[in-house]
């Protein structure tokens, strides 16, 4: 007599929820998961961001490969004056390991790049450079500039701010010379 054959039942692999699904893994690149308050109960979540506002807008065609160079250039001068507000400490402190230069020299050769790339944008004050400080060195999206910043300490639609940021990498674009003047014009 033949024995009976059990049939297995065929079970998927559960999907890791606290890791982001295939689906969301195509389509970009996301932060680690971050935890936060919930603004309307106070209880901690954990969550993910993906803000790439200048990939997003080369990518829809809103800006030009120069506009995103340049914004790339603002991001990085903005990260090694270290006005990001984000302070490290080097545990381990190695002679020579900058070249002959210490972190305060380029920090400050940093701040002056960035000093000259906010006056080319019209001053401190101006629409153009709090756009550029808040969505490009504090890499704030487009719309939560809009919402809590804007300018003036007014909040700006989102459409209007997504033209400033436009304007502001166009300016940039000429000022770090990645596009002719009469072009950027």
């Amino acid at each position: 007599m033949a024995a009976k054959r059990k049939n297995k039942r065929s079970t998927q692999p559960r999907e890791d929820l606290a890791k982001p699904s295939r689906w969301r893994l195509q389509h970009g690149d996301i932060s680690e998961p971050m935890r936060d308050a919930d603004p309307e109960t106070g209880t901690p979540v954990q969550h993910r961001r993906v803000v790439d506002t200048l990939g997003q807008m080369l990518a829809n065609g809103t800006i030009t490969p120069e506009m995103h160079e340049a914004g790339c250039i603002f991001r990085t001068t903005f990260r090694l004056a270290a006005l990001d507000g984000i302070s490290t400490s080097q545990l381990i402190r190695l002679a020579g390991s900058t070249a002959g230069r210490t972190g305060t020299e380029s920090q400050v050769n940093a701040r002056a790049r960035l000093a000259d790339a906010l006056d080319a944008l019209g001053g401190h004050g101006s629409a153009a450079a709090s756009c550029a400080w808040h969505i490009l060195g504090l890499e704030m999206s487009a719309r939560e500039w809009a919402m809590r910043q804007g300018w003036g300490g007014r909040s700006v639609a989102p459409p209007q701010a997504q033209g400033i940021l436009v304007a502001t990498l166009a300016v940039l674009a000429g000022h770090f010379r990645l596009a002719p003047r009469q072009q950027v014009a």
